[in-house]
């Protein structure tokens, strides 16, 4: 009997968290409300650049973010006035779950279930109450020597790991990489070669229409970069040569109206 009553409990519990999710998800894509999100810098490799970056950090250096969804959530007939609010958070010094080099289906969940967990009891000193997605950017040397890890987002938990470059000239990268995750914790899927990190035609480009096709002259923010050639794409140098293309709309809801 006790054991058929904690299954019992542990159900209900299960049934509740996953109530709870699917309302704050079904919420943020509703785009009747602003979104809060929390941006909390992590001094990924302990350099003095990375130091001075994150001292010198302020919330209008995201601002380019909250004006680029704006922007675009205006293009399909939503007349949210700020569909976003940024707020820079306190240096969390711990690092996050390293991604599993087995990317098995059962190892990936666990470090899904992981990341969950070390992103609310991480910032649960400064967090009251919690914003709906939490973004953690990873700031490295720029005198970095090999390429950055890939970036995440996970609509499920609502949170991101986003690696970039401490360096100034590399901001408006940055808040490209930084878009890009928050829109996977909305649902938005990439939409991009995972081998090459060549956008996909149609979807993964900006304007597919275009005549002639390349080069391009902005990118699809799922897309990821501004395809100039079939073979070729470079990184948008600002979320002003970034665009949400029609499918990424249609997964975040904003053709829903």
């Amino acid at each position: 009997m006790f054991k058929i009553i904690r299954i019992g409990i542990l159900l209900m519990i299960l049934f509740f968290v996953a109530v709870s999710t699917w309302l704050t998800q079904s919420r943020s894509t509703d785009w009747n409300n602003t979104l809060w999100v929390k941006v909390y810098p992590v001094n990924a490799d302990g350099s003095e650049a990375s130091i001075r970056y994150i001292e010198g950090l302020q919330e209008s250096d995201f601002s380019g973010i909250e004006d680029f969804i704006a922007r675009e959530i205006r293009k399909f007939g939503h007349e949210l006035e700020r569909p976003l609010r940024i707020e820079l958070g306190r240096e969390v010094k711990a690092q996050p779950p390293a991604l599993p080099s087995n990317r098995s289906v059962l190892q990936v969940m666990l470090w899904s279930i992981k990341l969950r967990w070390w992103a609310s009891s991480i910032t649960s000193d400064q967090d009251d109450p919690a914003p709906d997605v939490r973004i953690f950017v990873r700031y490295h040397s720029p005198q970095t020597d090999f390429p950055l890890e890939n970036s995440v987002g996970m609509q499920k938990g609502m949170v991101g790991i986003v690696n970039a470059f401490a360096d100034r000239r590399q901001a408006g990268t940055n808040n490209v990489i930084i878009a890009h995750e928050f829109l996977h914790t909305l649902g938005a899927t990439d939409k991009y070669d995972p081998a090459s990190g060549i956008p996909v035609f149609p979807h993964g480009y900006a304007e597919p229409d275009r005549q002639p096709l390349y080069p391009q002259q902005q990118a699809e923010i799922m897309g990821g970069r501004i395809a100039v050639s079939e073979f070729d794409a470079m990184v948008p140098k600002s979320l002003r040569y970034v665009i949400i293309g029609t499918a990424t709309a249609g997964e975040i809801r904003l053709l829903s109206n």
